[in-house]
């Protein structure tokens, strides 16, 4: 870990495969973005995600999607990165390669909180709390238990505010309580599957490229 004192804004770093991008993706950039004061939070489509079958649609249409999702948000972009690069989309190679274009600059990635549990699963993933802080997002009222094996591994690193992002440029992790909106790519794939109308999950722009391609049908 670098303890390099910075007075950088951090970069919000959230991944996923976006297929497709929806509202609860985008309310919870926003949301991260505006309380955390970020200097902006990046997200980044996988290309090839190593913990769940390759997307239905292809990185182009999932890059684009995004694109219109997001155009005009102040606070939020994308970064095609992953996309770009052969093989096996690994977290930490992409946060390896955010450190080098932005040294100076502290990166938070952001996980939901059971893919913060499942983190021993992930390829070197005790590297990441080296690359990154990890800005961890949990539902009102979830609380991570003792008994699990991730306990000891967030207390050792536990920062005492969001402040601490600022004050390092990666080694700490924050857990953030953001009331959840329940949408999931899933479900608006199987809404147009069906011939039904997924109208206010996503962006209109979204749905005009999904529309216009035809995809997930």
């Amino acid at each position: 870990m670098t303890n390099e004192n910075t007075n950088n804004q951090p970069i919000g770093i959230f991944g996923g495969t976006f297929n497709p991008i929806h509202n609860g993706h985008l309310r919870l950039a926003l949301e991260l973005y505006e309380r955390l004061d970020l200097a902006e939070v990046r997200l980044i489509p996988s290309a090839n995600p190593p913990h769940r079958k390759q997307p239905s649609v292809s990185s182009q249409h999932r890059l684009e999607m995004v694109q219109a999702a997001i155009a005009g948000v102040e606070g939020l972009s994308v970064d095609d990165r992953e996309l770009r690069r052969l093989g096996l989309s690994y977290t930490v190679d992409t946060l390896s390669s955010l450190g080098k274009d932005y040294p100076q600059s502290p990166l938070c990635l952001i996980l939901g909180m059971d893919a913060f549990l499942g983190l021993p699963q992930w390829y070197q993933w005790e590297r990441l709390i080296t690359l990154a802080h990890l800005l961890v997002v949990r539902r009102p009222n979830s609380l991570l238990s003792e008994k699990h094996t991730m306990y000891d591994f967030w207390k050792a690193h536990q920062a005492s505010s969001p402040d601490d992002f600022k004050q390092q440029i990666a080694g700490t992790i924050w857990l953030e309580e953001i009331p959840a909106l329940t949408i999931s790519a899933t479900q608006i794939r199987r809404i147009i599957a069906a011939g039904k109308n997924p109208r206010y999950l996503l962006p209109e722009a979204v749905l005009a490229i999904i529309n216009t391609n035809p995809l997930y049908r």
